[in-house]
């Protein structure tokens, strides 16, 4: 019997948009739990989805499986591309400027 019991998860990146006013809490948050935003982004998620009844009702729906997928996943790395990645920003918040469209 193996001493360490290891779960082995498959994570890939993905590029998501936040509000400002969104953004900084995470950063915070991830702070206060000594985590990543990243795991505080995945935890929170998950904790929402679960906790939806009437998207719990949805995922049964055909319409579900259907879903076209939204969000934007970037390419996982090829074998030895590691060292040609750039170093990830030293604060957890990249802003970026963005025109936000809406109609009258």
């Amino acid at each position: 019997m193996p001493l360490l019991a290891i779960n082995q998860i498959r994570h890939i990146s993905a590029l998501v948009r936040l509000d400002d006013s969104t953004a900084a809490p995470v950063d915070q948050y991830a702070a206060f739990l000594r985590a990543s935003a990243d795991d505080v982004a995945d935890k929170a998620l998950n904790y929402v989805f679960s906790k939806d009844r009437d998207f719990q009702n949805f995922l049964k729906t055909p319409q579900a499986k259907q879903a076209a997928s939204a969000l934007r996943v970037r390419a996982a790395p090829s074998k030895g591309a590691a060292e040609q990645l750039p170093m990830k920003p030293t604060s957890g918040v990249e802003t970026t400027r963005s025109a936000r469209v809406t109609k009258a």
